[in-house]
């Protein structure tokens, strides 16, 4: 049986009992409510829910804790990208003396019904979502609780009143295809994330607003939605690459999907960067090593996530922080692009080996 809190823990505004009170339920009830449980009909808990949310209420920490508790939800833990995220929540908690709890939802975006039980009984000082979104029950179960939550590159569009942080991706995707357009490339093709997420579209339009400036336009042949995986990246490289007029060069909107892409022109018998030019996203570890090293646009990963904690913080102190946080994207030339072949213009104002940063801005 889970525990129940005591008529005299009070949040400062009101106690458990005024709570039961006003809502006309029993103070069991109204303990089931904060628990997550699902055994409360629904009229009652968004009933005791708003009355939570509307006084402030503020639960004490489980007695026996050791740190107080920030929890950080993937949809998945398999991407590399996910360990530069959990290394920077992990250095801000660390600093505040809080631990990190992980949790993958199994959803695509959105945590499910178990999840939010789970997290009520946990009881953490606030949630870290990566690629989420919330529905509004959940939103108003957490308010209702004071647990403050933070998005770290959202799913869809978050309304005003929903903390996140992102990259700029926009920039991101508008330096990557710059980047190939001066070096003489005209047939451009791009791997962008899932079509439902918001950094997939904001690099996609990045893509075609560099196609456009430079009066090329964008061949819809040319344009996929990937996963952001290895997998995908081949699958619809392989596809372009099949085409009658295959791209000279392509933008893959994660460094995984451009290992993909590597591995597409290995099986096609294509050299890159001589045969076709590649620029990743993100900046992972495995960018720096992959043969040839790739070109790609740094994702300030671990800066996002430190970021997303100390909002956390903030809200969690009373402060009202900016509810949405854009950090710079930077694009990083490496080996895996060179100048189109028979542009010896491009060749002339090329990088020549080495590393250049340069802002995506």
């Amino acid at each position: 049986m889970l525990p129940t809190m005591r008529d005299d823990e009070e949040s400062g505004r009101i106690t458990l009992a005024q709570v039961a009170e006003k809502a006309g339920v029993s103070i069991s009830t109204v303990s089931k409510v904060l628990n997550g449980r699902q055994d409360v009909a629904a009229p009652t808990r968004i009933k005791v829910e708003r009355l939570l949310e509307a006084h402030a209420y503020r639960r004490t920490a489980r007695s026996g804790r050791e740190a107080p508790l920030i929890e950080i939800v993937f949809h998945e833990l398999e991407s590399v990208w996910a360990l530069e995220l959990i290394r920077g929540v992990e250095k801000i908690a660390k600093a505040n003396q809080a631990s990190v709890v992980l949790t993958e939802s199994g959803t695509r975006h959105s945590p499910g019904p178990e999840w939010i039980e789970g997290v009520l009984q946990r009881q953490p000082i606030g949630v870290v979502l990566v690629f989420s979104a919330l529905p509004d029950a959940v939103k108003q179960q957490l308010r209702a609780r004071s647990i403050p939550f933070v998005i770290i590159d959202p799913a869809g569009d978050p309304d005003p009143d929903v903390p996140s942080v992102g990259s700029a991706n926009w920039t991101g995707g508008l330096a990557a295809t710059r980047h190939l357009v001066e070096l003489g490339h005209r047939r451009i093709g791009i791997i962008t994330g899932p079509e439902d997420m918001l950094c997939s579209l904001a690099r996609l339009d990045g893509y075609r607003s560099a196609m456009n400036m430079a009066g090329l336009g964008s061949d819809p042949e040319l344009v996929r939605f990937g996963d952001f995986h290895v997998g995908g990246g081949y699958e619809h490289a392989m596809a372009m690459l099949d085409l009658p007029d295959p791209p000279t060069a392509i933008f893959a909107g994660s460094d995984l999907q451009a290992l993909g892409v590597l591995e597409a022109a290995r099986v096609r018998g294509l050299r890159v960067p001589h045969d076709l030019s590649l620029v990743g996203y993100d900046d992972v570890l495995v960018a720096r090593w992959s043969s040839p090293a790739l070109t790609t646009v740094h994702q300030p990963l671990r800066e996002m996530a430190e970021e997303a904690v100390q909002m956390l913080l903030r809200l969690r102190s009373g402060e009202s922080p900016a509810t949405r946080l854009e950090l710079t994207t930077t694009l990083i030339v490496r080996k895996s692009t060179a100048p189109a072949a028979g542009d010896p213009a491009a060749a002339e104002g090329a990088v020549a080996g080495g590393l250049a940063e340069v802002p995506a801005e």
